[in-house]
């Protein structure tokens, strides 16, 4: 009896590992392809008119790499979409590193759909020369954009990448990291510009901000996630192997039809819930999936495994 519950154990191993080195090889459909080669482009092209038409000819700046792109463009009298392309490179392979291969390719293509869109608009006149309006509607134009693009799996800034590399190394969160780093930029933005188009781009970027949080609902830096499925193994492994995070197993009960459950509960910053999503969908269609913002994260194992 004995031997066969542990034959039993290792024939559902096996299987297990033989679903996994399926699932490790799955490719996106053509379909899925092609809705996520449209949207970035869309949302990079988008985050170009932005720039290119609001916030540039008004020496207005954004946060982030792109915020020194744009004074760097400003100094040397060089294309915005030179620096944009050239300072967010070394981002895409930390962030195969980091995150995975899709994510990687996918901000690689939208930086470079980004850096075109910045080339052929910047010929275009100003919108508006109010700038106050410039900020604003600079922001929304750029807020929707990259968040399009980070809802399909991509980023157009190395910025968030950059930080939680940091986070493994300093007593900060990824949100108070990059906190520091956008101040800092827009404090530059003073001495390159003036003043007050400093405290105009303070205003762009809080409206991009939060135009993000709207493009993406519940987007944050940090997010919990408890999924319950009959196939709770095979995602939990997925959810390790293939995102390099830790999940915890914990046994529930249906209040109504009283079946054993397994739930599977783990943390994941806001760069990789897209790639979670697909892997739960893969993995079990009828999974169910709750995803909740997360406003600190101590302790734990929260920080990630390398992916190889």
């Amino acid at each position: 009896m004995q031997e066969s519950h542990e034959l039993n154990l290792i024939d559902q191993q096996e299987t297990i590992e033989v679903v996994m080195e399926k699932m490790q090889h799955r490719k996106l459909t053509k379909k899925k392809i092609l809705q996520r080669i449209f949207l970035i482009t869309f949302g990079a092209s988008l985050m170009g008119v932005g720039l290119e038409i609001f916030l540039v000819p008004n020496n207005v700046i954004d946060g982030g790499i792109t915020g020194v792109s744009i004074m760097l463009s400003y100094v040397t009298g060089w294309k915005l979409g030179i620096f944009l392309f050239l300072l967010n490179i070394p981002f895409f392979f930390l962030g195969y590193k980091q995150i995975g291969k899709t994510f990687a390719i996918s901000t690689l293509y939208g930086i470079i759909i980004l850096s075109i869109a910045t080339t052929l608009l910047h010929p275009v006149p100003a919108f508006t020369q109010d700038i106050l309006l410039a900020s604003v509607f600079g922001g929304i134009v750029l807020g929707i954009g990259v968040g399009m693009v980070i809802r399909y799996g991509g980023s157009l800034d190395g910025t968030e990448i950059l930080a939680i590399l940091f986070n493994n190394k300093l007593p900060f969160s990824v949100g108070e990291i990059i906190m520091f780093f956008n101040l800092f930029i827009l404090a530059c933005a003073g001495f390159v510009f003036t003043w007050d188009r400093a405290m105009y781009s303070l205003i762009a970027y809080f409206v991009a901000y939060k135009t993000i949080d709207i493009t993406i609902t519940g987007l944050d830096e940090s997010k919990s996630v408890w999924i319950i499925s009959d196939n709770a193994q095979i995602i939990g492994d997925a959810i390790m192997n293939r995102l390099g995070r830790g999940v915890t197993f914990l046994n529930g009960e249906g209040a109504y039809s009283g079946d054993q459950k397994k739930v599977i509960f783990c943390v994941i910053n806001r760069l990789e819930e897209a790639k979670l999503k697909e892997i739960v969908t893969e993995c079990d269609d009828n999974a169910f999936l709750a995803v909740a913002d997360i406003a600190e994260v101590r302790g734990g194992r929260f920080k990630k495994r390398e992916i190889h």
